[in-house]
């Protein structure tokens, strides 16, 4: 009963995070886009407001035009819309998703012993230092080198190598699956904690100081625009990592830390053809098809470098009746299958408990689930879970031996 509730929690939280997080990188793609492709003013009047920019668009059969101010506007609107719930709202959702997913069951999902042989206390507080250091570490690097002449090229060396290096350690301390969604947490959080530490602040004093009657310190603007464009390079590797969690071939590469390193340059990459894309078509830089070039070339690299190599299947020489041979696939029985069946699965998928409704203690049930053994035990490697029951690597290859031989389980 605990899994059966378990997993209705996990796929209620799961939905209503992409839900909210699809709001949240749209709004944030949405004011990019605008950023990019305002032009100035050509009514003399917006421009005596105060107006910097302005963009006029159609949509859903209407015409809108919205206007930026460089400073403070004329006079603040009775109502005046914040976008911050959709970035709170997904944070806690992904949060709550990753206790439910991984924290919950640390020693089966989040701990790797051959990797790291410590307790599941342990493995949870060193998982969410990683959210706190992290974000720790970037504010610190944005608040020293970012003020600094040529300081966004600088901000973003350091914290890609503080990316390379986190990602390289949680592939080190944690199973891969669970490596990946934490290094994309790790991201996320430092997302959300800019729109709460910094964004929203910002535009509160900015308000306030409005309502108050005095000059606005253009400090705070800088600085919740420099956030914002942190967060939307920020964007497409996290997208990588969460959606890396449904194909094994990703964090089960023997270099998966590299694989992960790869894929999130390439995102970042193509985000910023995308961001430099609207500037280049009012020419106001040149064409950056070359960083969307370079992030598909990364890809198809990635493509070709982790293509798995072809497995030999053994075979075996068999009289026929005429006397010649035939060459058949040969593999090992059901007995020899079954022994590591009692040892490596019966645990999970035995008398005593069926996760996911798998039952493997009789041939009819092994026969039935053939194809998901060979599939989760030797191909994606993803079972047993964070290996708890210590398979070894002549066991996986006994496994695929005999699916290939013909998974007969007489």
């Amino acid at each position: 009963m605990e899994s059966y509730y378990l997993d209705w929690a996990n796929l209620l939280l799961r939905w209503v995070h992409v839900i909210t997080a699809i709001a949240w990188v749209g709004s944030s793609f949405y004011f990019v886009f605008l950023d990019s492709s305002l032009t100035p003013p050509e009514d003399d009047d917006l421009k005596r407001q105060g107006v910097s920019g302005e963009l006029w668009a159609v949509h859903g059969g209407g015409f809108y035009h919205p206007v930026k101010f460089a400073g403070a506007p004329p006079k603040l609107p009775g109502h005046l819309h914040w976008f911050y719930w959709e970035s709170y709202t997904t944070w806690i959702t992904g949060f709550s998703l990753f206790t439910v997913s991984y924290l919950w069951n640390a020693s089966v999902y989040l701990i790797d012993r051959s990797l790291m042989n410590w307790s599941p206390g342990a493995a949870i507080g060193v998982a969410l230092s990683f959210l706190v250091v992290f974000w720790m570490l970037y504010d610190a690097i944005c608040q020293v080198f970012g003020k600094r002449r040529n300081g966004d090229a600088i901000v973003g060396l350091l914290v890609g190598l503080l990316v390379c290096f986190a990602a390289w350690l949680a592939c080190h301390w944690f199973a891969g699956r669970a490596a990946f969604l934490l290094v994309g947490a790790m991201i996320a959080t430092t997302m959300s904690a800019n729109v709460f530490f910094w964004i929203i602040p910002g535009q509160r004093k900015i308000i306030a100081s409005i309502k108050a009657g005095t000059p606005v310190d253009p400090v705070h603007g800088q600085r919740g625009k420099q956030r914002s464009v942190h967060n939307t390079y920020f964007t497409l590797p996290v997208l990588f990592a969460m959606l890396s969690n449904h194909y094994s071939f990703t964090y089960s590469h023997p270099q998966n830390w590299l694989v992960l390193i790869v894929m999130m340059f390439a995102g970042a990459a193509i985000r910023q053809f995308f961001v430099m894309r609207h500037g280049w078509k009012l020419g106001r830089n040149r064409n950056p098809i070359g960083y969307a070039l370079v992030g598909v070339a990364v890809i198809a690299g990635a493509v070709a470098w982790m293509k798995p190599l072809p497995q030999p299947v053994a075979v075996s020489a068999t009289p026929n009746a005429g006397g010649a041979t035939n060459t058949a696939a040969a593999g090992p029985g059901y007995a020899e299958l079954q022994k590591v069946l009692e040892q490596r699965c019966y645990l999970c998928h035995g008398a005593q408990m069926q996760m996911k409704n798998v039952r493997l203690d009789s041939p009819a049930n092994v026969k039935l689930h053939a194809q998901a053994i060979y599939q989760q035990a030797v191909v994606t490697r993803i079972m047993p879970m964070g290996n708890a029951t210590n398979i070894t690597e002549a066991e996986r290859a006994l496994i695929g031996q005999w699916f290939q031989a013909g998974a007969k389980t007489e």
